[in-house]
């Protein structure tokens, strides 16, 4: 790609992005998204394969879907209400669609199954950008409705979320998959806690995209792409293969990593508010989604390739 496009689909990607947290219309924040949907797709089918373009299509459609969806979801509150203003969501149904909508957008379970293809398909830096910033437009209109969500349908979503990410990493050896399956259980303590707390999902998926972004940009400089490439760094890298490991740790959150504070503080909100059985759920489910990046550690500190 030229420099001149390149310029152009950055600015695109950072103003959709801007646009969309800075707005308070409903139709403003959609242009935000299409316009940056639509300069990702160039990047997503930059490499001239198939699976590359197959991931492009599927990125296309299901981000069609859930602007269609949002779409519907505003036209019906504006019709109810009056109103086209973001913070005025108050119709139950609208609420409810508008959930499921920005959900699929940043690829949560039930609607998560297009984000581990998508980034498979791709290259390890669109594989960033897609799990990283391509999340905070959906995320900031999610915590600017919190209020008028249903608590419970957040809530069986994040756990849902978890239980998916955590299961769904446990038989990969593609990286990038399991890095998908990482973003879509991280994303489940995100919107399990935008239930009660909104600032600590922020909080939370901010710590997520510190700890994401290295381990991408890590495995960039060592090209490394699968759990047998990870095997055999070592030897040229070893600094760099450490510190992967460290961080998949962190990501899991195991103390006394940093991924562990939003978790230690999630928790404790969980339980503070009486709910106990929520809680212990998300430990399970957390415990599950720790196996599979243990296994990654695992290949890395312990065993030593011929």
């Amino acid at each position: 790609i030229n420099p001149t496009s390149i310029t152009i689909i950055t600015l695109s990607i950072i103003m959709g992005t801007i646009m969309t947290m800075s707005s308070s219309n409903w139709l403003m924040a959609w242009i935000g998204l299409e316009l940056n949907m639509l300069a990702i797709l160039p990047i997503i089918s930059k490499p001239k394969t198939t699976r590359a373009s197959e991931a492009t299509i599927k990125y296309f459609l299901t981000q069609a879907i859930a602007s269609a969806m949002m779409l519907l979801s505003s036209t019906t509150n504006a019709w109810q209400t009056g109103s086209w203003d973001i913070l005025e969501l108050k119709n139950k149904f609208s609420t409810t669609i508008m959930t499921l909508s920005l959900m699929m957008k940043m690829g949560a379970a039930p609607i998560h199954f297009w984000l581990p293809e998508v980034l498979q398909g791709t290259t390890l830096q669109t594989a960033l950008l897609i799990t990283t910033w391509q999340k905070l437009a959906p995320i900031s209109l999610m915590y600017m409705i919190s209020n008028n969500i249903q608590p419970a349908l957040l809530m069986s979503a994040g756990i849902l979320s978890m239980i998916v990410g955590g299961l769904g990493g446990i038989n990969q050896t593609q990286l990038r998959k399991t890095m998908a399956y990482s973003s879509i259980n991280n994303l489940g303590w995100t919107i399990m806690i935008m239930a009660l707390s909104p600032n600590l999902a922020v909080m939370n998926i901010f710590i997520y995209m510190i700890m994401t972004t290295p381990i991408f940009l890590m495995m960039t400089s060592t090209s490394t792409k699968t759990l047998q490439n990870l095997t055999t760094t070592w030897t040229t890298s070893t600094a760099t293969t450490l510190s992967i490991a460290l961080l998949m740790l962190s990501t899991s959150g195991l103390p006394p990593f940093t991924g562990f504070l939003p978790k230690m503080l999630a928790l404790n909100e969980l339980i503070t508010q009486k709910l106990t059985t929520l809680a212990t759920l998300a430990i399970m489910t957390s415990l599950v989604s720790l196996l599979f990046y243990l296994r990654v550690t695992y290949l890395i500190m312990v065993l030593t390739s011929p």
